[in-house]
């Protein structure tokens, strides 16, 4: 069990996060700001279901297509377009491998890492396939290859950062019996610390695909 005001910090920053998400929805769909990427209308909310008020802050100043930015917010805008991929994909596995009582060698966290990667990897070259393929006019064949390019080693570096805070979490942080899990709202402010990390650890991965010309900027 959590302590209380883990528990407290946690609905704080996942009551902000939703409304920062449903926020950015509003402005997007409600007030005209539609995206020249559709796929950016789906990144920007689920960016923010972890940023919060960071991921609202960027948009209004970045997603409303009136200010000019250079390559740092180009890269971070790149990161946020893999990461969410890695966090529809990571929310989804956690649900499923604690709902299925799934483990390896005893605990659940192997599991966890080989469901949450397999479907971040499949949504986050889906998300890149959505962006990169418009952009230049390719089929989809040509299309997928160019994603995966694109972004194999973008969602690892994600993933390296995530899963290693996932590991601090699973034997330092709370280890058995005090473990968390995700029908605690605890476990859940820990994981958005975690895709924070995941966009630290992304970021100088971009900024060379995007140099190499690998990655388009965003």
């Amino acid at each position: 069990m959590a302590p209380r005001w883990l528990d407290v910090l946690a609905w704080i920053s996942l009551t902000a996060a939703f409304i920062c998400a449903a926020t950015i929805v509003v402005d997007i769909f409600g007030r005209g700001n539609r995206q020249k990427m559709w796929i950016m209308e789906a990144v920007w909310p689920i960016t923010a279901l972890y940023a919060g008020p960071l991921a609202l802050l960027a948009f209004r100043r970045y997603g409303r297509g009136e200010a000019e930015y250079g390559s740092r917010v180009s890269t971070a805008i790149a990161v946020s377009h893999c990461g969410a991929g890695c966090t529809l994909g990571d929310i989804v596995g956690e649900w499923v491998v604690f709902a299925t009582g799934v483990t390896i060698a005893g605990a659940a966290l192997w599991p966890e890492f080989v469901l949450d990667y397999t479907l971040a990897f499949g949504l986050g070259i889906a998300f890149q396939y959505f962006s990169i393929a418009p952009m230049r006019d390719l089929g989809v064949r040509e299309g997928i290859a160019a994603a995966l390019k694109a972004d194999t080693f973008s969602l690892m570096a994600f993933e390296v950062g995530l899963f290693g805070w996932m590991a601090l979490m699973f034997y330092v942080l709370f280890p058995a019996p005090e473990r968390l899990h995700p029908d605690s709202p605890g476990y859940w402010l820990l994981m958005q610390i975690g895709m924070l990390i995941g966009f630290l650890t992304a970021y100088p991965v971009n900024a060379w695909l995007i140099r190499r010309g690998i990655k388009e900027e965003m």
